[in-house]
């Protein structure tokens, strides 16, 4: 018999093994799935244990993990927020002229307004449970996919390359995106504020990670691309000045002060005004001298919601004030001048005070 024929007699004479006695790689590799393998003999059984049960379980524990590390992360950022308005409020949720030791404010955080502190940590903490839910979702997304079997290598590749590509094409929203998130973060401006933006003057009426819109005196309605920004004048911070300068004519000019601090005291003693000021004003004194005589200044520290009304109703009482001392009609005076009278029947009109 040749050694041919030996083998192969040798290779009937071997029992057929048991389908079912072989498990698959990735059961082998599971401690559970093996151990159910080991008690059972059954391949079968133990597959079906693995994607019935083991899988499954897997699943609802990645996405439990995952409920609950969002829950515990926005909890944290509604505590961080909820306490945003009180003086203990960590430095980067505090506004800039805080945070700068000798800017006006920085030794008096109760001078700041609570709710608009409140609105902006709201607006922030908003964002940031935003970015948790996706981070945290993405995550457990992919680990999902890779206890179903998915090679995520080609998908985190692709995605990589998206990212690339939508980071070159989207260089502008990627910028209007992360000037907002500064914005927020160092309270240049808020829905309300009067700000002056450049082109567009006016009040802010939403205020977007993208997109501030604002209206202007006229109504117009103006979207500013927040990396569109360059500079930022907030006339609704803090607290406001309101300068007032009054021409006096040659007028005396002890008089014309005099006068004027009187008609300032009683703005400042109004108790409709009363709560906007947060100085009492001042009449400064001479500001400028032009070819109709003087110009006083006064100057008045207010709230600045109310530097408009105070504005308007000093301008009020110092003209008043002025007139009825009879200041106003001397400087109509001094704008009279006499030209000599035109010749009978000659029709010319050049004569008399202009």
């Amino acid at each position: 018999m040749t050694a041919k024929a030996l083998a192969a007699a040798a290779l009937l004479a071997e029992p057929t093994p048991d389908p079912t006695a072989t498990i698959g790689v990735d059961c082998r590799e599971d401690a559970l799935c093996k151990q159910m393998f080991d008690l059972t003999g059954n391949a079968w059984l133990s597959e079906s244990s693995f994607w019935l049960l083991v899988k499954p379980l897997r699943i609802i524990l990645i996405l439990l993990i995952a409920l609950l590390i969002r829950w515990a992360t926005h909890r944290m950022i509604k505590r961080l927020v909820r306490t945003s308005t009180h003086t203990s409020v960590p430095t980067i949720l505090r506004p800039l002229r805080e945070r700068i030791p000798n800017a006006p404010g920085a030794t008096d955080p109760a001078a700041v307004v609570p709710e608009r502190r409140r609105q902006r940590a709201e607006a922030i903490g908003s964002v940031l449970r935003n970015a948790v839910t996706a981070v945290v979702f993405g995550i457990a997304v992919l680990l999902i996919l890779s206890e179903l079997n998915f090679n995520l290598a080609p998908l985190l590749a692709s995605a990589g390359i998206a990212g690339v590509a939508l980071g070159f094409g989207a260089q502008s929203l990627v910028k209007d995106v992360l000037s907002g998130v500064f914005m927020l973060l160092e309270d240049q401006y808020g829905v309300g504020d009067t700000v002056d933006l450049g082109e567009a003057t006016g009040v802010v009426e939403a205020v977007g990670l993208r997109i501030t819109t604002v209206r202007d005196g006229r109504g117009v309605l103006w979207y500013i691309r927040n990396g569109e920004i360059i500079r930022v004048g907030n006339k609704s911070q803090g607290w406001a000045m309101v300068i007032v300068d009054m021409p006096i004519g040659f007028a005396g000019v002890e008089e014309a002060t005099s006068t004027m601090r009187a008609a300032a005291a009683e703005v400042f003693e109004d108790p409709d005004l009363a709560g906007h000021f947060v100085e009492p004003p001042d009449v400064l004194g001479v500001e400028q001298i032009t070819v109709d005589g003087a110009v006083i200044r006064t100057v008045a520290k207010t709230t600045a919601d109310g530097q408009f009304e105070v504005g308007r109703e000093l301008r009020r009482r110092l003209t008043e004030a002025l007139d009825t001392t009879g200041i106003t009609a001397r400087i109509a005076a001094t704008r009279m001048f006499p030209r000599p009278p035109a010749p009978d029947g000659e029709g010319d009109t050049r004569g008399g005070a202009t």
